[in-house]
């Protein structure tokens, strides 16, 4: 791994050095950087924790001033550290292969230029893939898929028949689009299966995480907007219609026929419930279980999911309800006591 003088390292994260120059051969965390390691400080309220660590110098906010080691100031920390870590650990170089002679590709499927598809890969029948797409090993593209341009999907992800992808998109390893969705009804003394003739369709720039599942529609369309990201085990149910920009963050469950508006956050497990509608710019808290839809805006915590300001409220109270405990059997106590030391009924009246 090389190494960098402070204050070269200091001019490729356009930074000003404050402090002796020394020489470092790496970049980690608070916690796990060694002395020959140059570490990053995001925030004033991290600092006390600097003085623990075993960092030779530090990247820090711009206006911290001097420190107990060399630091290098900068606007912007996370994206100055990641101009340093790609210093000493620069990404590898991406090799175009082709169409490996181990792949299986239909001679129906249409091939833009630049299209690497790797071994144990499946191409299905009439499968349309742009220019620049990468296929990875062991990944399944159904018959009559469309791909754009510059997507990539990593090994062993599935897209079933029909499946439209946009350009620039990233489908990681063993996530699922296009499987058949949960959609039965009883029928006589058995569950029957509904129709499942739609498929799935995503926008220009939209992610899919590791085992991410998105179920075809019933008749039409599932979809995804542009520039959406989906994180790990997130599941998306049929005719689920997830606006632009949208982040879905790990273990989030959409029952089917919801829709979301641009811009919306669900944070980790949050469970939303079928046929409701979620706002622009909407935040739904981690482990929220939305139930009805969700104003534009609106920031809703909670099972059932509600305003922030009164589930906070609520907690509050919550907390307070030992203290409350005890206050109320001090004053039963007091009532009992009192009663006791009272005259009977018929002697108060006679006196």
């Amino acid at each position: 791994m090389p190494s960098f003088p402070l204050d070269e390292l200091a001019r490729r994260v356009g930074g000003t050095l404050l402090g002796v120059r020394c020489t470092v051969s790496g970049a980690a965390t608070l916690e796990t950087a060694t002395e020959t390691d140059l570490t990053l400080v995001d925030g004033a309220e991290r600092l006390p924790r600097l003085a623990t660590s075993r960092a030779a110098a530090a990247l820090v906010p711009a206006g911290t001033g001097p420190l107990d080691r060399p630091s290098i100031e900068v606007a912007d920390v996370h994206a100055a550290f990641t101009a340093a870590v790609l210093c000493f650990r620069p990404p590898r170089a991406v090799r175009r292969i082709g169409v490996s002679a181990q792949a299986v590709v239909d001679p129906t499927a249409v091939l833009g230029t630049d299209v690497d598809v790797h071994p144990l890969a499946t191409i299905g029948p009439e499968a349309v893939l742009g220019d620049g797409v990468t296929i990875h090993s062991g990944a399944r593209i159904g018959a009559g898929c469309r791909i754009g341009a510059g997507t990539v999907v990593h090994p062993n992800a599935v897209l079933e028949d029909d499946t439209v992808v946009g350009c620039r998109c990233r489908i990681h390893a063993g996530a699922v689009l296009g499987a058949h969705g949960f959609g039965y009804r009883l029928a006589g003394d058995h569950l029957e299966l509904s129709a499942q003739l739609g498929w799935v369709e995503l926008g220009d720039d939209v992610e899919v995480g590791a085992g991410a599942t998105i179920d075809r529609g019933t008749y039409g369309p599932t979809t995804v907007g542009r520039g959406t990201k989906i994180d790990n085990q997130v599941m998306v149910a049929h005719n689920c219609r997830i606006g632009r920009h949208n982040m879905l963050c790990s273990q989030v469950g959409v029952a089917g026929s919801t829709s979301t508006g641009d811009w919306v956050v669900m944070a980790g497990q949050v469970g939303v419930r079928d046929h409701v509608h979620i706002g622009d710019k909407a935040v739904l808290g981690a482990r929220s279980g939305v139930s009805c839809d969700v104003a534009a805006g609106a920031t809703v915590l909670g099972e059932p999911a509600i305003d922030l300001r009164e589930r906070k409220l609520q907690l509050a109270a919550i907390s307070k309800l030992p203290e409350m405990r005890r206050q109320l059997k001090d004053l039963t106590a007091r009532i009992a006591a009192l009663a006791a030391a009272a005259p009977p009924a018929g002697e108060r009246e006679a006196a």
